[in-house]
């Protein structure tokens, strides 16, 4: 999406500051606050919003890990299996993926073990499901 068009300043707007307020958007956007209402509703309503998110620092999290986990999955059982890792309570956000693994999963506990826990409890034992590739987030940067 072109960043120049009015529905591309906007979601610019939104995808740096999710919580921008109408007014602020409508600043930063250069157009009215009921245009960016306008192309705002317009936008949840095709789709392209899918929702509102913050971003979280795991390190000032107490008492919560988080770690993406490459998942591979048997292609005869994606369907299915994608379908209950998208259940699984301690999955927070499920992504394919296009690089070394077929998914990508944010996956959030009470710490190190408890992550451990899911991962070979949970995820792994998803028929289909073939392995599981934790990275543990330790420092934001940006």
């Amino acid at each position: 999406m072109e960043a120049t068009s009015t529905q591309g300043r906007i979601l610019a707007v939104l995808e740096d500051d999710a919580q921008a307020s109408y007014a602020e958007i409508a600043d930063r956007a250069g157009v009215s606050k009921p245009t960016v209402r306008k192309y705002i509703q317009q936008l949840e309503e095709e789709g392209v919003i899918v929702g509102y998110s913050a971003d979280v620092d795991p390190k000032k999290l107490s008492g919560q890990s988080i770690a993406l986990v490459g998942i591979d999955v048997s292609s005869d059982s994606y369907v299915e299996a994608t379908r209950e890792l998208k259940e699984l309570e301690s999955v927070d956000a499920l992504y394919t993926s296009s690089g070394d693994h077929m998914l990508m999963a944010e996956v959030r506990a009470a710490d190190g073990d408890a992550l451990g826990d899911v991962i070979s409890e949970s995820i792994l034992d998803i028929d289909g499901v073939t392995a599981a590739h934790p990275s543990f987030l330790q420092e934001r940067l940006k």
